[in-house]
């Protein structure tokens, strides 16, 4: 007699942000990536990570996203952060703000170090408050989508800033009978079913390097160096930056 089979827990979301050196995932590069993971069905936060990572070449618009040339120096690059991002992104739904441009680069840096990315269930918030607020929305952007919900400020053009306040707006969408939790349960089942390729890890923790005006290392749940499979650990891991 087999034993019976049992289905693991859902995963629940991965909240994700670039910032990028450009607007082209094809010819620009990430900069900048940060991850917020929320549970299903009550969208507690489990984790954050968050690391600048080296393009291998300008950073771009300085001015856009505060992020200068020198502050990549010695930062992972994208090679090297990609076993343990995979691992964050598997049997998750994928989450952001016009989330088809964070994808599109999230893909062309898997392609560059040849692994392809399996289609994957998405949730776009910006399209989620614009079907919750319609007419009330006074414009599309991040900001002026939280401060709709009369969220908080946050520091916009920062990659886990941008990812805290898109994984609060995704709890004020789903909150609200337009866009509840119940309509996902179906894409939830379905990023389980996701097959990711397991990808060699260069060493047993990942090395991450934050900005220090903005995300000091160590603060807000994002450590240093994060063991893989060890969730991070803090006030943002607890969920009480909510």
């Amino acid at each position: 007699m087999q034993p019976p089979t049992t289905t693991p827990p859902p995963r629940g979301f991965a909240v994700v942000d670039v910032e990028a050196s450009g607007r082209s995932p094809w010819r620009h590069r990430v900069v900048e990536v940060g991850v917020v993971l929320l549970d299903y069905p009550l969208l507690r936060v489990e984790a954050e990570f968050s690391t600048l990572i080296d393009p291998g070449g300008p950073v771009g618009p300085t001015a856009v996203h505060r992020i200068a040339q020198e502050q990549v120096v010695g930062a992972p690059d994208f090679r090297e952060i990609a076993p343990h991002l995979s691992d964050l992104l598997r049997g998750r739904i994928l989450v952001g703000h016009h989330v088809r441009c964070d994808l599109g680069f999230l893909v062309r840096e898997f392609a560059r170090i040849g692994v392809a990315v399996p289609e994957m269930p998405t949730l776009c918030t910006m399209a989620l408050t614009e079907r919750v607020l319609g007419e009330q929305l006074p414009g599309r952007s991040l900001g002026a989508c939280t401060a709709a919900f009369g969220l908080p400020d946050f520091p916009a053009h920062t990659a886990l800033g941008d990812a805290r306040a898109t994984a609060r707006l995704l709890r004020c969408c789903l909150g609200t009978p337009a866009g509840g939790v119940e309509p996902v349960r179906a894409m939830v089942e379905g990023a389980q079913r996701t097959a990711w390729p397991k990808l060699r890890r260069r060493a047993d923790v990942v090395r991450t390097q934050n900005r220090s005006a903005v995300v000091a290392p160590g603060a807000y749940g994002v450590p240093c160096a994060v063991p893989y499979g060890v969730p991070a650990q803090g006030p943002a891991a607890r969920g009480e930056w909510a």
